[in-house]
């Protein structure tokens, strides 16, 4: 029996085969261009292991509707690549191999990832957040997403800007939020490089760990999960986590007990395979 898992990015999409352990025994990526050539290239990957699959997990690039009692659940919906807006993404999969589909965001993918195989194995509630090309956030808590009216947007918090940092933000809707002021862009946007290219003695990196330990402070006063991860680009740079537990136990303030920061506030044990171990899981989780 095989378990399909599928990473939808806005870049690219990251399919993968997982056996009964939830072992990658098969992966492939393909660009992220129209729902037409994309899924075209994510259906016949599927075919060569049709016979023994199973179910497949989808972690997608949002909005999404996320309610089974919608009209439109499974759907990309009001994203800002308009070849993929309104796109039924489950009802593609269904056509295609009439198979249980589980469904949800990347970050929620990858949060599940690390909630079952990673540093959240074990924990009640596990908090993830992606600092790249865009800013997404996930929790879980006792197995099960928090959700509402529809998937948080935890990427899009306000931010109090760096009392060095001048630059107005890069989010076109929110100007200083998390994303506007750290993601990817908002980096080359503000020095006119790439971050994987800022030097580490750069000045900038203080700004950056602390929007993010902002972040983490926020998500320690409303949720007090566990375990807060940082996964994406950003996060890659080796001297950022020390940065951010610095700033963030300059936020706090000793105000609440946190348990240890080295165990609390951390990147992904599952380093890259967070989304699609996480698919893997949820994949496996609909046949119980």
């Amino acid at each position: 029996m095989y378990f399909g898992s599928i990473e939808a990015g806005g870049t690219k999409f990251v399919c993968a085969i997982g056996d009964e352990e939830l072992n990658i025994v098969a992966r492939e990526s393909f660009p992220t261009t129209t729902p037409e050539e994309t899924m075209t290239d994510v259906i016949n990957f599927f075919k060569e292991y049709q016979a023994e699959l199973a179910s497949i997990g989808v972690g997608s690039f949002g909005p999404i509707d996320i309610h089974p009692d919608s009209a439109t659940y499974g759907y990309i919906t009001s994203t800002p690549k308009l070849a993929w807006q309104n796109y039924n993404f489950v009802g593609a999969l269904k056509a295609a191999f009439d198979l249980p589909v589980a469904w949800t965001t990347d970050v929620n993918a990858a949060a599940y990832g690390e909630y079952y195989y990673g540093h959240g194995k074990g924990k009640r509630s596990v908090v993830y957040y992606t600092i790249g090309t865009g800013v997404g956030g996930g929790a879980i808590q006792n197995g099960h997403f928090i959700e509402g009216f529809s998937h948080p947007e935890m990427g899009h918090m306000l931010v109090v800007p760096h009392k060095d940092d001048h630059f107005e933000g890069a989010c076109p809707f929110h100007g200083n939020c998390l994303e506007g002021m750290a993601a990817g862009p908002a980096v080359e946007k503000r020095l006119g490089m790439k971050g994987q290219d800022v030097p580490a003695d750069h000045p900038y990196w203080e700004q950056e760990a602390y929007y993010i330990a902002q972040c983490a402070y926020n998500t320690t006063l409303m949720l007090s999960p566990d375990v807060i991860i940082f996964g994406g680009g950003v996060m890659k740079q080796a001297h950022m986590m020390e940065r951010v537990h610095r700033h963030f136990t300059e936020l706090l303030k000793n105000y609440v007990k946190t348990p240890d920061l080295a165990a609390y506030i951390v990147t992904p044990k599952l380093v890259d395979n967070a989304a699609t171990i996480g698919c893997l899981a949820m994949a496996k989780d609909l046949l119980k």
